[in-house]
């Protein structure tokens, strides 16, 4: 039986406030929260136990600005303290989406419960992705298209022009029980 957390409601109320975060402060992240970030992106499950990803640890500001100019909306990757891409050995759909999904939804909430604030960026297309994987030295049979960008949250608002409707739908109208209700 898994063991029961002492503090689990804290930590499930800080789970529901987990949000994507665009803007950072300048203050670096430390090496061993970083570390921690790993070792937690390591442990997550993966389909098959495969295991299929490699993490290039970015902390280079004009590595970080060149990765940002890959699509307008991830411009502002470039403020973040440091970033996790994550290159994927190959092996067929979904698996690959679910796994990055996976590692990715594990490190951001991590990353908010040490007190970081984080973002998942999308480099965009085919063309995009070989020109990050360039940056970032990822051998072309991998695939590479995304992001972590880890820093100290300056603000969790979206500063971007096209930026997402905030809030979440109420629980009555996502979920049903035995079946479909729609």
């Amino acid at each position: 039986m898994p063991p029961r957390v002492s503090n689990a409601e804290d930590v499930l109320a800080a789970m529901r406030k987990v949000r994507q975060a665009r803007q950072f402060r300048n203050d670096p992240v430390p090496a061993d929260l970083v570390h921690e970030l790993l070792e937690v992106a390591r442990w997550s499950g993966s389909s098959r136990n495969t295991q299929p990803w490699r993490f290039i640890v970015v902390t280079d500001k004009d590595q970080l600005k060149q990765l940002s100019e890959q699509r307008s909306s991830i411009n502002w990757v470039a403020d973040a303290a440091v970033a996790i891409a994550i290159a994927l050995t190959d092996q067929p759909e979904p698996n690959r989406s679910y796994d990055e999904g996976r590692v990715t939804e594990r490190v951001l909430i991590a990353a908010y419960l040490l007190g970081l604030g984080g973002g998942t960026a999308w480099y965009g297309g085919e063309e995009q992705e070989a020109w990050a994987k360039e940056i970032l030295g990822v051998p072309k049979e991998m695939t590479c298209r995304s992001l972590i960008a880890l820093g100290y949250v300056k603000t969790f608002n979206d500063a971007r022009p096209n930026k997402n409707t905030p809030g979440r739908l109420a629980l009555d109208e996502i979920v049903s029980y035995g079946t479909y209700q729609g």
